[in-house]
């Protein structure tokens, strides 16, 4: 039987949101099975049994991935998972209610059938119905939340939570983010963040929005309210990390999400990227103390707000915030002057990219040329194809024209062997690990 989307909220957008959370904080582990797609059929019996991971020091860490999507991003979402995919690691896709019913069985029949290795794991999950999102208002932050309480029921051993989009991609392999997070403490968050919020203190925080895709069955645009309000005095809000822009400046990587005013007719947008450690996480989703229903309640009519409620609330909480780090291992290039997203990367990005050493980049169209130099130069793997590493240790030759079942054969998902990007990303890590806490 297809799994049953609880039944949508009425109330007013702040209660929605705020109910929302709560029902998913609450639920038992069988109802939260019921949202993911279920397997169906057993485990192939053709190849010996394979190896278990296995947790604990002196292993590899784990990452649970959020993996969203809209209509028409399903092939995307594929490519993506291929190139991000780990035996150790959890995976949890969702298409929105952007995309059709028949999308999203495609997307969930494709991780069911299209690569041994998902079958064997079972690592990879796909929500079995589409939630409304506004990716500008709250809604795409109850999505994402919604994601996580998932993955920390399905998932008992994962370190970290990684949010990604369709329009994102890899600059490393699994093995070297394996290998860099492995001398990383675990209860480290990797998340921009400031308090100087310039212009937005009055534009994003004081002016309310109503965002009626927490309440409807399809993607709605958030409208605003007539009302405004102070800023609160029980908290201290964060958005993402911004640098001072400058339109004579040369260099487009700086970030220009906050500026001394707003650019006519352009909406400026930060990074909502975040790599969140499980214990915050589990902070997020379950609330032990009042803090995360507050700022739901507060978040839940303010515009982009997955680009402010982590950082709000990891900086507002004596627990979290001296595990703050102040980045997120993305890559982004900004337009001059900044327009809502960041620029569509390209080949001419390719060298900036790797030597960024960030482990991650967007945005990039679908079947961009610049993709395929990744995963020929980078990730070592056709488009078709898992990225070969040591529990996967089939040589490009081997893989050549294979277009399913890209893992012949199994090897130690226990180790990993980096590379030199693995070294450079672990040193990088390292060196801004080193400065912790919020400002």
């Amino acid at each position: 039987m297809r799994p049953r989307r609880p039944p949508p909220c009425l109330a007013a957008a702040a209660l929605t949101v705020a109910a929302l959370l709560l029902l998913l904080c609450t639920s038992s582990s069988s109802s939260a099975a019921r949202l993911v797609w279920p397997w169906r059929g057993d485990r192939p019996a053709a190849r010996p049994a394979p190896p278990r991971p296995e947790w604990g020091p002196g292993r590899p860490p784990s990452f649970a991935y959020w993996i969203s999507g809209t209509g028409g991003d399903a092939r995307r979402v594929l490519r993506l998972l291929r190139a991000v995919y780990h035996p150790r690691n959890r995976y949890l896709l969702h298409l929105d209610a952007g995309a059709a019913p028949e999308e999203r069985a495609s997307l969930a029949a494709a991780v069911r059938g299209e690569e041994a290795a998902w079958r064997v794991f079972r690592n990879v999950d796909v929500v079995g119905d589409g939630y409304a999102v506004d990716r500008a208002g709250p809604s795409a932050l109850a999505a994402a939340l919604h994601g996580a309480a998932v993955l920390l029921r399905v998932g008992a051993h994962w370190d970290w939570l990684v949010t990604l989009s369709a329009s994102d991609y890899p600059l490393v392999t699994q093995d070297d983010l394996l290998y860099a997070f492995s001398s990383v403490p675990r209860d480290l968050n990797f998340i921009d963040h400031t308090s100087d919020l310039g212009w937005k203190e009055h534009e994003r925080f004081e002016k309310l929005i109503v965002d009626p895709s927490l309440y409807m069955d399809r993607n709605t645009q958030h409208f605003p309210a007539t009302e405004t309000r102070q800023m609160p005095d029980a908290f201290k809000i964060f958005t993402a990390k911004h640098s001072e822009y400058d339109s004579d400046d040369p260099s487009p990587e700086i970030s220009p999400c906050s500026v001394n005013k707003p650019f006519k007719d352009y909406e400026i947008r930060c990074s909502p990227w975040v790599i969140l450690s499980r214990n915050f996480t589990e902070h997020c989703v379950h609330g032990w103390d009042n803090l995360p229903r507050k700022l739901l309640m507060y978040f839940a009519n303010t515009a982009y707000t997955m680009e402010s409620y982590f950082q709000t609330l990891i900086c507002n909480s004596s627990d979290f915030r001296n595990t703050t780090v102040n980045a997120d291992l993305r890559y982004f290039v900004w337009d001059d002057p900044p327009g809502l997203d960041p620029l569509v990367l390209d080949e001419s990005h390719f060298v900036n990219m790797l030597n960024s050493s960030a482990a991650f980049a967007r945005r990039f169209e679908e079947d961009a040329p610049v993709l395929k130099k990744l995963d020929d130069e980078v990730l070592n793997r056709s488009v078709v194809q898992l990225v070969p590493g040591v529990w996967c240790p089939n040589s490009s030759n081997e893989q050549k024209g294979a277009d399913v079942d890209s893992c012949l054969r199994w090897g130690d998902v226990n180790t990993v062997r980096p590379g030199i990007a693995g070294e450079r990303l672990r040193q990088f890590i390292s060196e801004i690990s080193q400065t912790r806490g919020c400002r």
